[in-house]
């Protein structure tokens, strides 16, 4: 098993839970997706100002969603960021699928297993997928993996099964500074659509031009292509061959 995932999986005995919040989230959600006329399209704000890299919502979905050793759907990876004339600073980036209007691992698949859901959702038929891979190289965020177990295509689902009953993603539930906030980004007085009209968002990769619908407040323009697990540098800094 891998020493990271063991460490912080062992260290989070418990896991903070907003109540309030997350009730009065999902009632909110549940009525977006169930109003007369209305299909909600769901997305995530993340407000990188809130989140303490404690790993609440790593863990949370590991245990919502039967996440097998080796792999994440969600994680928080932790950079130093080096500036001139600036001290480092420890940055958090929660990472997970952004749920692609224009997903480049939808129209590489062979069988068709992966699709977009009624409510935006990139999702995989596991009954279809034949574990090929080809979706896992075509995304840009580094958010798939092949399931040892299965042997099926993995990643996030926004918490498929819980939006469908109303509830929020597990990761959104239990992340202890708010950082990550979800809802119908059809409806303009939800909360997601009223943070990305009052707030500067920026997005991972976005020369890709995938329009995800993850959105970051307060993302630095070094990490914007900062998708899998190696260091950030500030590019001033590359001259010097120094990256922390």
């Amino acid at each position: 098993m891998d020493t990271t995932r063991r460490g912080f999986l062992s260290a989070i005995g418990k896991v903070t839970i907003g109540a309030a919040a997350s009730v009065a989230g999902a009632a909110g959600a549940a009525e977006a997706a169930t109003a007369e006329g209305h299909v909600a399209h769901w997305g995530m704000v993340v407000d990188l100002r809130k989140c303490i890299g404690c790993q609440a919502c790593t863990v949370a979905c590991i245990m919502e969603n039967a996440v097998p050793e080796d792999a994440f759907r969600t994680h928080v990876s932790v950079y130093e960021l080096v500036k001139d004339g600036q001290d480092p600073a420890m940055v958090m980036l929660p990472r997970l699928c952004n749920h692609c209007d224009d997903p480049p691992c939808l129209p590489v698949c062979p069988v068709e297993a992966t699709f977009k859901a009624e409510n935006g959702e990139v999702l995989v038929d596991a009954s279809k997928c034949v574990g090929c891979a080809y979706c896992v190289q075509a995304c840009p965020y580094d958010a798939r993996f092949i399931n040892h177990e299965t042997q099926v295509a993995d990643k996030c689902t926004f918490c498929f099964h819980r939006t469908q009953a109303g509830l929020l993603p597990a990761c959104v539930e239990t992340c202890v500074g708010g950082a990550r906030n979800f809802g119908d980004l059809n409806d303009p007085e939800s909360e997601v659509s009223k943070m990305l009209t009052e707030n500067e968002v920026s997005v991972l990769r976005p020369e890709m031009h995938t329009n995800p619908n993850v959105y970051y407040i307060g993302l630095d323009e070094v990490l914007e292509g900062r998708v899998a697990g190696e260091a950030a540098y500030h590019p001033e800094m590359a001259d010097h061959g120094e990256a922390h």
